[in-house]
């Protein structure tokens, strides 16, 4: 089997499984009132949704540099397909470190955080959870923008010139 018909296969069962897990949380037990909050039944199944979302994530990415450093030794992907990939990892990789520092230069000193439970959480760990909202932000864009420059065909029109 091709891989790229493995890669759809895999996309088609995440968004299932993620459309079912977010159906599920928005439409089951969310009328139980505690306190002035209501609190979903199902939040525990999206948190743990989202972490083994992340760790397999993170894993196919080291897996997908490690084989695609493998299999291109000595050869250049732009000579054959048209497409500067080594460019576009670089920036990439360029672009997530200046996010993540964007991040956390906005999030320095933030004051600590008490929810309406009277749970705790200090400006350490509110500061990191702006870097990664600022960095997913930038990312997102950055990813909008690559979409649609894919899209128009101008990065293999360039380099095939």
């Amino acid at each position: 089997m091709k891989i790229e018909k493995i890669s759809s296969r895999v996309l088609l069962c995440c968004v299932i499984l993620i459309v079912v897990c977010f159906g599920a949380f928005m439409t089951i037990g969310y009328d139980n009132p505690v306190g002035d909050t209501n609190q979903p039944l199902l939040t525990d199944v999206i948190m743990w949704l989202m972490y083994v979302l992340v760790a397999a994530t993170a894993a196919l990415t080291v897996w997908s540099v490690v084989r695609s450093a493998q299999s291109s030794k000595g050869n250049d992907p732009a000579a054959t397909t048209g497409v500067p990939g080594g460019k576009i990892t670089m920036f990439t990789a360029g672009l997530t470190i200046v996010s993540l520092v964007i991040g956390w230069v906005l999030g320095l000193g933030e004051a600590d955080f008490t929810a309406s439970d009277g749970t705790v959480t200090t400006g350490g760990w509110v500061t990191v959870v702006d870097v990664f909202c600022v960095s997913m932000g930038v990312l997102f864009v950055a990813a909008a923008i690559a979409v649609v420059v894919s899209m128009t065909g101008i990065m293999t029109k360039s380099a095939s010139k």
